[in-house]
């Protein structure tokens, strides 16, 4: 095996990956976005989501990113100890992300903390951000890639409450962001909520409650029935699309739990916008790749 030349192969495969998702909603996302416009009633919500139709048909056919915030690209990859290409996988995202930053092209978002200044690559000092799970006597490499919005995923709000708070307290946490900065998410949302011991548990499991399918649901019933009714009250607030109001607010809640502490409940909250641009990618063992996010995906 030519180690070189396969990081090279499957570097070129995930910056076209990342151009591609960067333009085409997922599957799930398309498929939502016309049930809620096919729900509204008002006129400006239906100019509203006629707006995002044309604005999704301008992007492939002007061969630009959907949004101009393209985001901090973030991985989060589920690697097995017999992939081939383990050891190089950090560099090979950095790379890709390097290539996709002038090919697709994607907005400069990586600004040096301290130092202040944009290293115009959208790679610097720990970004792109991976988060690596590692499954034993596998040898496949499943990565969700995410561009995290500067409006939507990346002000995301977390805090631990006492154990007094109960699940109401996750309810009224929730609801209260939604009646703040979601608004400023572009909705409809996809909102993301982790419940587990501390801020930085809860605030990871819901970014990668973002990268579920819209429409799953939590295995836990009661974490399901949660759920449900946060997508119910979240809905009844009436931001509709762009926050213009309109029948439904959110595509989905999706809630991400851990184990807690008996004296803490951690709560965080993420959104992804409306043009949610997440892509799941698996490489098998002689990295041929099957694209899950996107069914007629042409690398």
């Amino acid at each position: 095996m030519d180690k070189s030349k396969d990081v090279q192969t499957m570097t070129d495969t995930v910056a076209r990956f990342i151009k591609y998702f960067g333009k085409v909603l997922p599957d799930d996302v398309q498929s939502k976005l016309q049930e809620l416009s096919e729900a509204e009633t008002s006129p400006m919500a239906k100019l509203t989501y006629e707006t995002m139709f044309k604005n999704q048909e301008l992007a492939r056919e002007l061969d630009r990113p959907s949004c101009q915030d393209t985001g901090v690209i973030q991985f989060f990859a589920r690697v097995g100890t017999k992939f081939p290409l383990i050891d190089e996988l950090s560099g090979i995202f950095e790379k890709a992300v390097l290539s996709a930053t002038e090919m697709a092209p994607l907005r400069h978002n990586s600004v040096q903390t301290f130092d202040e200044y944009n290293t115009g690559t959208n790679v610097g000092y720990r970004t792109p951000s991976i988060d690596f799970e590692i499954v034993p006597n596998s040898d496949e490499l499943d990565v969700d890639i995410y561009m995290a919005g500067g409006g939507c995923t990346l002000p995301g709000k977390a805090m631990v409450l006492m154990p007094g708070a109960g699940y109401e307290g996750v309810t009224k946490f929730v609801l209260d962001q939604m009646t703040s900065y979601g608004l400023n998410a572009c909705p409809p949302l996809l909102v993301g909520v982790g419940v587990a011991t501390s801020v930085e548990t809860a605030a990871m499991l819901s970014k990668k409650a973002l990268m579920r399918k819209i429409g799953s649901r939590n295995p836990n019933p009661k974490a399901a029935m949660m759920e449900e009714e946060l997508e119910r009250g979240i809905n009844a607030i009436g931001l509709g699309p762009q926050g213009f109001s309109g029948e439904n607010s959110v595509m989905g809640v999706h809630i991400e739990n851990a184990a807690r502490h008996p004296s803490t409940i951690g709560v965080a909250v993420n959104t992804g916008c409306w043009s949610h641009r997440r892509g799941n990618i698996i490489f098998h063992s002689d990295l041929s790749y099957t694209i899950t996010s996107h069914k007629e995906a042409v690398l």
